[in-house]
This record gives C-alpha cells, structure tokens and sequence, in this order.
C-alpha cells in the first residue's frame, strides 16, 4: 500500500522549495510565497503533516497486523520529500508488481481528487515499464468511522468551551475553499457530479447528526489566486466576524475538509480565525483532526479490504462517491477536472 499526501517543509531551509513545488507553472508572484514562508517560518518552518502521516501509517501496519494482513505501507508526497516518483521507483525495485493508494483526503474534486490520480500518473511514467499497477482507493467523507472520528473530535473541542457558554456554542464546520467554476463541474452530471461542497456539507451534516445537533455553519478557508475570481464563501474569518457574541458566545472551529493538522490550519484557524473570535469576545476551540483518532487506521484498512477480501462498501449517505481509480485514470469521463488554478 501507497499513502500519498501533499508534503510539507520540515525545516527552514525546505521552506521555499516547498512552496515553489506547490506553485510551479501557477504564476504565483514571489512577493506571496514570501507571506506564506512567513506563515512556515512562525512555526519553525516545519509543517506537521510529514510527521503526522509518518503516525499513521504506523497505526495502519499495526492494524494490518492484526488483521493479518501482510502488506507493506509505503509513504510519498506531491510536493516535498518523500517525492512519490521517489517512492514509486522504490517500490518498484522492491519488487512490489500491484499496489493499493490511499489519498489523504476524504473528497471529490480536483485538488482533493484528481491531482492525486495525476500523482499516480506522473509517478508511473517516470518509472516506466517496472511500474506497478496502482488502484487508488476510493473518497470516504461518509464512512462511519470518519463521521464518528470528527464528532468526538467536537466533542472534545466543546469541553473546552466554559461550561456557562458551552450550551449555547456554535460548530462551524470548514474545509478548503476552491473556486465556484471548479466546484461546479466536479463531476458528470450523470452521477449528479462529485460536488466537493456538496460532499463537504453532507459530512458536517451527518457528523452534526451523531452530535444531535441541528444548528451548525459550514464555511471556507485558505482560498488563494486573483480577487476577482469567485471561490466558496464565506471565509471563516469573515463569518466569525459577522456572530453576535450575545447570540454565540462561543464557537467550535471542526476542520472537517482536512484529515491532519498542516500550515493551513495551524494559522487559518488557531491564529486567524482565533484572533478574530476573541476580538469579538467569542470563546473558541478547535477540533482535531480525524487522522489523530485511533480508528482512523481502521477505516484505511477497511478500504483495502474492499479490495482484497470483498469486505462491504460501508457509506452513511447517497451521495456518488468516486476513487478507485487504477493508473490515474479518472473513474468516469470529466470527473473533477481542472478548471484554472485552485489553489
């Protein structure tokens, strides 16, 4: 088995190389990878991420174990060290002729579906003619186990909040804006498309529903590219900004688009969206991620055993949900293409 991920900086020095691999070919003007290696460098220059896929590969071989599964794990990135060309080649050489892919993200569309398809792609074709056939595993955003993952991380979250505010607290969910033109062709309209904010929203929705709750926001981060290009809104910091302390005294800030902590989060939410709710007198906490649970690994292992013993295909909603694709091929004609640049 392959995770594949986005990387991240795990040093000063990474930094710029980081962010100039994630922008190539976007024409991204210097003067912003300067703002966001600022970003990097208030934390150490060190993203979590690579350390926190590093944890939970090594809870997924210790599932595989238990299980019995015999499977080796492998680790590759888009964007920084491991390089998934690095590793493709590697597990080429170890012989490894046919591979499971498990994508970090729980979506649809492009940036959280089909660049990892390109990945795959990519990857293959710098090996060659020794590649193994790579079947990448499908999007989960309403597996049990996620949606039961995020709830208890909100849980948690809430018993952050002061008890005289906890009652009357808001969960705002959030995930990654992308652009409105790219949201809206995220698949054939034959499957109804595998609309990434309509995907995002039946998440919140059904972890909002093992809370029992029946108020919540889902809103928008981190979006990127020309003012004039219309992306996802409202931005999270934008929509604190709009609560009526008296109304919500206190909001819990679930990052439900993402599957572990990474820069974006570390500054979007617990510097930005923070420092907007305490100016405005409005306690805050937020969620872990569902990478962190326990039960993560679980659900990684139930997926490959969709594969390699016709375990049942365990979903909460109706929703289409695509993956499965084998050499970076999409799984159907026009599914989350690109539409300009998303990030």
């Amino acid at each position: 088995m392959l995770l594949l991920s986005f990387g991240g900086p795990e040093g000063p020095e990474d930094v710029r190389p980081f962010l100039e691999n994630v922008t190539r070919g976007r024409g991204v003007p210097p003067e912003r990878l300067d703002d966001v290696a600022e970003h990097y460098l208030h934390f150490g220059g060190v993203s979590p991420l690579n350390q926190l896929n590093r944890d939970i590969i090594d809870r997924v071989r210790i599932e595989l174990d238990r299980q019995g599964l015999d499977l080796p794990v492998y680790f590759g990135n888009r964007n920084w060290e491991p390089m998934v060309e690095d590793t493709v080649a590697r597990m080429a050489a170890d012989g490894v002729r046919r591979a499971l892919v498990f994508a970090t993200s729980a979506y649809g569309g492009y940036s959280a579906c089909r660049q990892y398809d390109e990945d795959i792609e990519r990857a293959r074709n710098a090996v060659g003619e020794r590649a193994p056939e790579l079947v990448k595993l499908r999007q989960f955003f309403d597996h049990p186990l996620f949606v039961a993952a995020n709830a208890d991380a909100v849980r948690a979250a809430l018993e952050e909040i002061p008890e005289e505010r906890r009652a009357s607290a808001r969960v705002i969910y959030t995930a990654h804006s992308v652009p409105t033109a790219a949201d809206a062709v995220a698949g054939p309209a034959s499957e109804g498309g595998h609309r990434y904010s309509r995907q995002v929203a039946e998440a919140a929705r059904l972890v909002s529903a093992e809370l029992g709750a029946t108020e919540y926001d889902v809103v928008w981060q981190s979006r990127s590219g020309p003012p004039q290009v219309p992306w996802l809104e409202p931005d999270v910091v934008d929509h604190i900004e709009t609560l009526d302390p008296a109304e919500v005294p206190a909001v819990v800030v679930s990052p439900i688009g993402f599957v572990s902590d990474h820069l974006e989060i570390l500054w979007d939410l617990d510097e930005e969206a923070r420092e907007a709710a305490e100016e405005r007198g409005i306690g805050f906490a937020r969620a872990a991620t569902a990478g962190a649970d326990r039960r993560f690994a679980e659900l990684v292992v139930e997926l490959v055993r969709e594969h390699v013993s016709d375990a049942p295909r365990r979903k909460l909603s109706e929703l289409v949900s695509g993956g499965c694709t084998v050499n970076g091929a999409p799984c159907a004609v026009g599914c989350c293409e690109r539409v300009g640049a998303h990030r």
